[in-house]
């Protein structure tokens, strides 16, 4: 379950957000049409004030002159780098309904190491590991080759995806949205029976005693 309390369709009153609740969900079917189950929109709908400007978001990059493939390039790159199994998952399916082949899709986890990039698409994906895995840490060589392509206004609009996206994948991983609600996956890994806390002191003891053996000896 998400860490907020999702809204019922009997609670909304916001215009927009029981818009777009028609829209997605169905009482044919649980979840929305991409298989995901839906509560990133009813937990957004908590205050409908956030909810109209992250659907704002949604609509202005919509209408982005960037070419979508790698405006998704990036998108997807962000989910798998902020860990967002949700945004990952997504932008995958919206890779493939570009028209991208799968080689490539699966090729995003592992880019650096893959052929199947063009230079363009390259730079875009080192680009968004600069924005998301080192905090807008990105070299020349690598701006270089965006502004070779593309005019400024479009690295411009890649940027600001690029980043909403990783935003996004940090709140759903915060507030366990989506496919974002699972445990942690790093945990202790718990000791074999019978060991504990005396037998670490008492290997230490040895190994005390026997250094001070060979002191007296040598």
């Amino acid at each position: 379950m998400p860490r907020l309390r999702p809204v019922p369709r009997e609670e909304m009153t916001d215009p927009l957000v029981t818009f777009f609740y028609d829209q997605l969900f169905s009482p044919e079917r649980a979840g929305t049409a991409t298989g995901s189950p839906g509560d990133w929109w009813t937990v957004f709908a908590l205050d409908p004030k956030i909810f109209r400007h992250a659907v704002k978001g949604f609509q202005l990059y919509r209408e982005s002159s960037l070419d979508p493939v790698l405006r998704e390039l990036g998108q997807t790159r962000a989910g798998w780098a902020r860990q967002s199994q949700f945004v990952f998952s997504q932008h995958c399916k919206q890779l493939r309904a570009l028209g991208v082949p799968e080689e490539k899709v699966r090729a995003v986890a592992h880019w650096q190491v893959s052929d199947v990039f063009g230079e363009l698409e390259r730079a875009v994906l080192a680009y968004t590991d600069g924005l998301v895995l080192d905090g807008g840490r990105v070299h020349d060589e690598v701006f270089a080759v965006l502004r070779a392509h593309l005019p400024d206004e479009q690295i411009l609009e890649l940027t600001y995806v690029t980043c909403l996206y990783e935003m996004h994948a940090t709140m759903a991983r915060a507030l366990r949205l989506e496919w974002d609600d699972r445990p942690d996956p790093i945990v202790e890994v718990p000791a074999p029976e019978g060991y504990g806390s005396r037998d670490i002191a008492d290997e230490v003891t040895v190994r005390r005693e026997e250094q001070t053996t060979r002191r007296s000896v040598t």
